[in-house]
């Protein structure tokens, strides 16, 4: 009966103490042991056949029974201790409980003082800051009173002060002053709105105005307006004289009035040049018939030379609309070369005409007074269309009167002297040209150029060809390269051959010298205008 209910309470023991898988591994992994009682899959059985694996070993079964039973009483003391332990815990426990919210409360009812105290504290430092806070606006209001009181009184003294110099016409002193007045004034632009305040301010704009309107009346009785005449072109000369002296009597009288970067000097010069010009161009728009090229050549060199002068003695910072010129491209050959000192004018006026240096590619002051001129250089341009058909006209009759080059002589197949006489002539002429305007004149000169090149391949070259029996008209070279047999051949003497050789030897040079007179006449003249110059029909002309 006893090993039934044995069996059943291991029975029922087992079904209690059932674990999952995961709560085993963690036991194990816990408390690790090789004992096979505390293995989940323990069989008794097998366990008893471990201990008693033969008859033989039955023989200390008394022994191993009072094993087994000393370690269950061990156990059963380990679990008596255990459940006592953990009675007292529960004891233990709830009086660590009380004792922690009794410590609680206490903290609590400190860490309300703190805050109390930390509450009176920050209204204390609240007041403290809004007394000192107080302070420092009571001290800048203060700061900013004196100060402005200070400013108030130097304005009032500072107005009656100006009134004063301004009537006494003390304008040193006023200079000085007046900076500081309005200095002080910009101080109480806020302030406006009161009366005293705005009174001062309408007093400083009054000295202000009435003091310009004086300096003013002193300048022009220091500086009378003497009636100007409008003088002819013969009398420009004493144009310039007479702005040098005055440019020099100003500077040591007056220059020290005004500020040096106001370039005053300067901006009197700029005003003078532009009234010449308009004075200029309305008398020669006047008097147009009465213009010649030797009076205008001499007013355009002399107004030049005033502008070169300028150029040494002033920056040109005041022309704000003024352009300066470009820079002149390098010649590429020795035809294109501009010889300084150089100038040509009429046969008659040579004097007059010769020209100046070569304008500096920087002067700012070029063209200010000598633009008026421009539309007056159909004068030169007639006269060198003049010249250079008497030039022409001598080339024809020289070459009559010394007749063509003899065979034998140096001068034998050589290219004529007249043609290099005749662009010696055309760069002189384009030189002073480009002097006096890059413009349209240019274009008008470049056709009298044409013109006179057309003529010279016409009456010196082609006009002195020697004639044949065979072509009385006159040999052309065309008729001289075609082949002819027998009697019908050309024949000519050794003079006529040394001619023949000599006009082609011209021809091929005033060919090349052609083509370099149309690119230094493109380079002379504007850009808008360089399309229009062309010399291809003149090189043509020598080509043939």
């Amino acid at each position: 009966m006893m090993e039934e209910e044995e069996f059943e309470l291991a029975e029922d023991l087992e079904a209690i103490l059932h674990l999952t898988p995961e709560v085993q591994l963690a036991i194990e992994q816990v408390f690790p042991s090789q004992d096979p009682l505390d293995r989940a899959d323990f069989n008794a059985v097998e366990y008893i056949n471990t201990l008693f694996p033969t008859e033989q070993s039955l023989a200390n079964i008394d022994d191993v029974v009072n094993k087994i039973r000393l370690k269950i009483r061990r156990l059963d003391d380990n679990i008596r201790t255990v459940v006592r332990g953990q009675t007292n815990v529960g004891q233990d426990g709830r009086q660590a409980l009380e004792e922690a919210q009794i410590a609680i409360q206490q903290l609590f009812g400190k860490i309300k003082d703190i805050k109390d105290k930390a509450e009176k504290s920050e209204q204390m430092v609240k007041e403290i800051t809004r007394d000192i806070k107080q302070l420092d606006h009571a001290k800048r209001h203060l700061t900013t009173s004196i100060t402005t009181l200070n400013h108030l009184h130097m304005l009032a003294g500072g107005v009656d002060s100006l009134e004063a110099m301004t009537r006494k016409r003390q304008y040193g002193e006023v200079a000085n002053l007046l900076q500081g007045v309005v200095n002080v004034l910009e101080h109480f632009h806020k302030y406006m709105g009161i009366p005293q305040i705005r009174q001062l301010s309408e007093r400083v704009k009054a000295a202000q105005s009435e003091l310009g309107t004086q300096i003013l009346a002193d300048f022009e009785e220091a500086f009378p307006s003497q009636g100007s005449k409008v003088a002819w072109l013969d009398k420009i000369d004493r144009r310039y004289a007479w702005i040098k002296r005055q440019l020099v009597d100003y500077e040591e009288k007056y220059g020290r009035m005004f500020p040096e970067e106001w370039c005053m000097t300067e901006r009197i010069a700029v005003e003078f040049c532009h009234i010449t010009k308009v004075e200029l161009a309305k008398v020669m728009r006047t008097r147009a018939k009465e213009i010649e090229v030797k009076l205008l050549l001499f007013a355009i060199q002399r107004t030049t030379n005033f502008e070169g002068l300028l150029a040494k003695r002033f920056t040109g910072c005041t022309l704000t609309d003024q352009k300066r010129p470009e820079s002149p491209l390098d010649p590429t050959n020795p035809f294109l070369e501009d010889e300084p000192g150089e100038d040509v004018g009429t046969e008659k006026d040579e004097d007059l005409t010769k020209p100046r240096k070569p304008k500096a590619p920087d002067n700012p002051f070029h063209g200010i007074v000598s633009k008026c001129f421009e539309p007056h250089l159909y004068v030169y341009i007639e006269s060198q269309d003049k010249n250079l058909g008497e030039l022409i006209d001598r080339f024809v009759a020289d070459f009559r009167v010394q007749g063509p080059p003899k065979a034998g002589t140096d001068e034998g197949g050589a290219v004529l002297p007249s043609c290099a006489d005749l662009f010696v002539y055309y760069k002189k002429c384009m030189v002073q040209c480009s002097q006096l305007s890059t413009g349209e004149p240019m274009i008008a000169l470049t056709t009298v150029f044409q013109k006179f090149l057309r003529e010279y391949a016409w009456k010196i070259l082609s006009g002195n060809l020697p004639k044949s029996s065979s072509n009385s008209g006159g040999l052309t070279i065309t008729s001289l390269l075609k082949e002819k047999e027998g009697s019908e051949a050309a024949k000519f003497t050794v003079d006529e051959l040394c001619l023949i050789c000599s006009i082609l030897s011209t021809a091929e040079y005033c060919l090349a010298t052609t083509q370099q007179l149309e690119e230094k006449l493109k380079e002379k003249v504007d850009k808008v205008l360089m399309e229009r110059i062309n010399l291809t029909g003149e090189m043509d002309t020598f080509s043939t």
